[in-house]
């Protein structure tokens, strides 16, 4: 379980293809804090920590994965945020997030707002994922605040610190992201269809 709150920016260095799953090594000023079997969110994809060397740990993502995440596209150089699981009795600064990605989404506009940014994403609505105003959407692994919900598209505000700490300060138009829906609005979704 995490929260959304991005802990730290993260190195790829080193991703390897074995069979359908990719072995990714990061470097991260949190490396010496992790043991083997932990689990941390990479652009909001959980995964577990199967190796540590030095600065530098390595975590595998399955076929699945893959499939449903933008992991694929990360390549040596290239930052990653990083959080680790929450700990029992910590504040929820951020929103529930479970470190499941339920699709890839598309950033097809950034506009800066006197000091902050508006950035607006895509998704297939085919695969019945929906966002509210006001209501929580996870992207990349950071907690945000939908600010305008549409059929297959949302926007999010962002302030200055989070731009700075995580990877929007390196989005463009056409950059793919991880969403991750709020979990709440997934089950009364689901509760809805089963009704219908």
């Amino acid at each position: 379980m995490f929260t959304g709150i991005i802990e730290t920016i993260g190195l790829v260095k080193e991703i390897v293809k074995e069979n359908d799953n990719l072995h990714i090594k990061i470097q991260s000023n949190i490396t010496n804090e992790l043991k083997i079997d932990q689990s941390v969110a990479h652009n909001g994809i959980c995964l577990t920590v199967i190796a540590i060397n030095g600065n530098t740990y390595t975590v595998t993502a399955i076929n699945e994965t893959v499939k449903k995440t933008n992991i694929s596209q990360l390549l040596p150089g290239e930052n990653i945020n990083l959080e680790r699981a929450m700990k029992l009795g910590d504040r929820l600064d951020g929103h529930i997030v479970q470190g499941h990605v339920d699709q890839t989404g598309k950033c097809i506009n950034i506009k800066e707002d006197n000091g902050s940014w508006i950035f607006t994403f895509e998704y297939d609505k085919n695969l019945n994922n929906i966002t509210i105003e006001k209501g929580s959407i996870t992207i990349d692994g950071t907690s945000l605040t939908v600010v305008d919900s549409k059929l297959n598209e949302f926007s999010v505000a962002i302030i200055p610190y989070t731009f700075e700490h995580t990877n929007f300060k390196n989005y463009k138009k056409g950059t793919i992201v991880n969403l991750e829906f709020d979990v709440i609005g997934k089950y009364v979704k689901r509760i809805q269809d089963l009704r219908s």
